[in-house]
């Protein structure tokens, strides 16, 4: 069953969405579109859980996974738009202890463009609880990168929450989750945490993971393909193959099963990279406000000047991680990007879009050209070619009809 509100406009972008739950294809899912300060779109349907015996509510959480560096790369831009950050100093400016083994030219701008060449823990990702903030962070500070930084593009899966959390943690005092909940979500009434608190597990809803192994893509022959027999991007794609930058920075650890992204300690960490826990509204409401002058109420997240000079482009693939991708990045933000033709295995950015997709299939994103903020939560992860089926139907429908 479907909940929920929608602008008789958008009933196709409704209908889209309605599919995706009574087909089965999603267990549960909720969807919100803001344009031009107006919620148009606040829909929820289905499940929290597997045995489909919790129905979803308007107020239910979910694990967004990577959609969560959206969120912290707006902590960052306000610290910029305020000056006590400047993406063209080293990081060793405001984390002395970085500065190591390779990594003192480093800019914080490499942090933030996945240009750092730290996309991976080289002794495996330390073990025990994900709580222990210094654990990653030292790990982190001490090890040399994997290439010299700067100098190519290689998606930070996990490694950019603690390496831009703790930046933000330098320059403000704060982690970045009671950051953004301080200086963001409590002055504008957006539902969305980083570091989930206990009493919120009532409204969390389980992430129902695939098998690993399904995840896996493949082309694994084109090893051994001689590149003057291939065009440039499969060449990129079989370079990504035998550098194994992909294993590096989606590792697994040895105690985790594919179930451990509901546990409390993972709830309950900050891992600003990819366990943010929030509603779609929440999201939809955040890059609404981005995309509409970036203030509401009297509160201002940054200027409008800086949040342009965020979401242009400063690095652009092939990504070393993402199999040779050419995905575009602004200061922390996934933007447009030419992936979309290989079919769902990526999120449908386009025009002036930026935000931020999760492995789990969520997707957010504004638009300041249609004045839009955009979030689609769901809790059913789908093989690579599915991934992004549901969140890219919605979008084609929805800029069908505003543009």
């Amino acid at each position: 069953m479907i909940n929920g509100y929608c602008d008789p406009k958008f009933q196709k972008v409704s209908d889209v969405f309605s599919d995706s739950i009574t087909s089965g294809f999603e267990t549960g899912a909720a969807l919100a579109i803001e344009h031009q300060g107006k919620m148009i779109v606040n829909l929820w349907g289905g499940y929290q859980d597997a045995s489909k015996t919790k129905a979803w509510e308007e107020n239910t959480l979910i694990n967004v996974f990577s959609v969560t560096k959206g969120v912290t790369a707006t902590c960052i831009s306000r610290l910029i738009d305020q000056g006590k950050l400047d993406p063209s100093k080293n990081v060793g400016d405001y984390w002395p202890e970085y500065s190591c083994n390779g990594k003192e030219d480093t800019k914080v701008s490499d942090l933030l463009c996945h240009r750092a060449a730290m996309f991976g823990f080289k002794d495996g990702i330390p073990n025990g609880s994900f709580q222990d903030w210094d654990k990653f962070t030292q790990s982190l500070q001490s090890q040399a990168p994997y290439r010299k930084p700067g100098i190519s593009q290689g998606y930070h899966a996990l490694t950019f929450g603690w390496l831009v959390g703790e930046l933000i943690r330098r320059v403000d005092g704060r982690s970045v989750g009671r950051y953004f909940k301080e200086e963001i979500a409590d002055p504008l009434n957006i539902d969305f945490h980083i570091g989930l608190a206990k009493s919120e597990f009532i409204r969390c809803a389980d992430m129902l993971m695939i098998a690993r192994d399904s995840m896996k893509l493949p082309g694994e022959f084109l090893r051994y393909v001689p590149n003057f027999f291939l065009p440039e991007k499969l060449q990129n794609f079989k370079q990504a193959l035998i550098s194994g930058d992909f294993q590096q920075a989606f590792q697994e650890r040895e105690d985790e099963d594919d179930n451990y992204v509901n546990s409390p300690d993972w709830r309950m960490a900050e891992i600003p990279s990819a366990n943010g826990h929030g509603t779609a509204k929440s999201l939809a409401t955040l890059y609404g406000i981005l995309s509409n002058g970036c203030s509401r109420n009297g509160v201002s997240i940054m200027s409008e000047a800086s949040l342009n000079h965020a979401i242009a482009p400063h690095s652009q693939g092939p990504d070393s991680v993402l199999f040779g991708a050419p995905i575009k990045f602004g200061l922390g933000y996934e933007l447009a990007q030419g992936i979309a033709s290989v079919g769902n295995i990526s999120p449908s950015f386009n025009n002036k879009m930026f935000g931020h997709a999760g492995v789990g299939g969520a997707v957010a994103f504004g638009d300041p050209d249609k004045g839009l903020g955009y979030g689609f939560i769901c809790n059913q992860q789908h093989n690579p070619k599915d991934l992004y089926r549901t969140s890219n139907l919605l979008t084609e429908k929805l800029y069908s009809i505003i543009s």
